[in-house]
């Protein structure tokens, strides 16, 4: 029986695409002053884009949200103490860990020390009370 042939698959990954403000705005402008039928499809076509783009835009611009144009996806960035206190824990974490392996190792080395002191105290029991 033959073994199939191992597959091996590339991994192609989509990045998302960024509009900056200023091209947004550009692109809404030249989708305004088109006035012949077809003639934004051929701008969506040309610039690579999707009607969706254009009614987000201009949505966007309706609402007056210039900064919104240009806002950036993706999750915000968290405050310099929200990150300390990340880091404070993960080493309280490890540093607990650290603290319980130390403290099995003292007591196993209680335990090994009972145990070679009870050896050497039957070793030097006379030869009769063994």
């Amino acid at each position: 029986m033959a073994t199939p042939a191992r597959v091996t698959e590339t991994e192609v990954r989509a990045q998302r695409r960024r509009f900056s403000a200023a091209y947004k705005l550009r692109i809404l402008e030249e989708a305004d002053a088109c006035t012949e039928p077809g003639a934004i499809g051929a701008l969506l076509r040309r610039e690579g884009l999707y009607a969706s783009h254009l009614t987000t835009w201009r949505a966007q611009r309706a609402a007056g949200v210039q900064a919104g144009l240009s806002q950036a996806r993706g999750r915000k960035p968290q405050p310099a103490a929200a990150r300390e206190l990340a880091r404070l824990r993960q080493e309280n974490a490890r540093l607990q860990a650290e603290l319980a392996q130390a403290r099995e190792v003292i007591d196993v080395q209680g335990k090994v020390s009972t145990l070679l002191r009870l050896l050497a105290d039957k070793s030097t029991l006379p030869p009769s009370a063994k």
